[in-house]
Formats: C-alpha cells, structure tokens, sequence
C-alpha cells in the first residue's frame, strides 16, 4: 500500500472517528436514574435531598416504587381480591389512622416468629368481640405469664396454625 493511500486512510478513519466522538462529548448527559431504595435501617432517616411529589416523579422513578407491588400481584392470584380491598380501605383512612397503622405494622416487622404468632392469633381473636369485652381480653393478657400465653394461644390458634409446642419455653 502507497504512503498516500496509508494517509487518507488513517484521516478518514479519523475523521469518522472524530465524527462520533464529537457529538456524545457535547451531547447532555443522561438523566439520573432512581435513587436507589432506602434500606430497612433508613426508612424514617430523610437525610439527603426531598424527593418529590409524585406527579413531578420521573416515569423511572414512578417505575421503581410499583414493581414490587406489581410483582406481588401477579405472583398471587389469589390474594388480590384482598389486595385491592385494603387499598380501598387505605384510601378511606385518615392521616391519624394511617400513621397508626404504618406504626403497627413496623412493630409487627420488629417483632419475633414466636410474637407474630400471638399477635395475629390474638388480633383474630380480639376482631370479634366487642369492645367490652376485647379490653377485658387485652387486660387479661397483660396479666399472663408467656406459659399461660402459649396455653391461650394453642388454644384459640386454628388447627393449621398451631405453634410448635416447645414455643411457649
């Protein structure tokens, strides 16, 4: 190959090289993605920027903060009647109520296996009865030792939700 031919060659590809670089290097740079989601440990922290409301979310944003809830649904078919009636029910909360149950349900997330077990059983429980008699229940409980616990729960658990019988140790 002629030095000539050699030449044109490496400025054409020079040239055709400069042509793409020249562009990305002065074109915008990419918007920022999500912010990534906040921890377990960090959800009351609001260190960092205000993010915003969500109609000036972008659609990444929005994106973000549905997927699971969407991946929930679609992994069961059968709790989405019961779904879509709790987000009626949160919808026709108050301020107060909601943040009751937002609290509740981080000390239900603190709470062990063993404590999950006797709350749901004796949420069950308490959801019948009126309120006479679910604070005489609670003031009845408050009084038990955790054997007696464990008795009340055996007791008033379902067949099929029966804690293992060394629990109440």
């Amino acid at each position: 190959m002629n030095p000539m031919t050699r030449l044109i060659r490496l400025s054409l590809a020079l040239t055709l090289l400069a042509g793409t670089a020249v562009p990305a290097a002065f074109a915008a740079p990419p918007p920022p993605g999500p912010p990534p989601p906040p921890s377990a440990a960090d959800r009351d922290d609001d260190s960092g920027p205000p993010l915003p409301d969500w109609e000036h979310l972008s659609p990444q944003q929005r994106e973000l903060l549905i997927a699971p809830l969407r991946q929930r649904w679609n992994d069961a078919p059968q709790q989405r009647r019961r779904m879509f009636e709790h987000a009626q029910r949160w919808q026709s909360m108050t301020p107060e109520q909601r943040d009751r149950a937002r609290k509740g349900a981080r000390r239900y997330e603190d709470m062990t296996p063993q404590q999950r077990e006797e709350a749901r059983v004796l949420f069950e429980r308490m959801r019948t009865l009126p309120p006479d008699q679910r604070k005489a229940l609670r003031d009845r409980w408050e009084a038990m030792t955790p054997a007696q616990r464990a008795a009340w729960i055996r007791a008033n658990a379902g067949p099929d939700n029966l804690p293992p019988p060394d629990a109440a140790r």
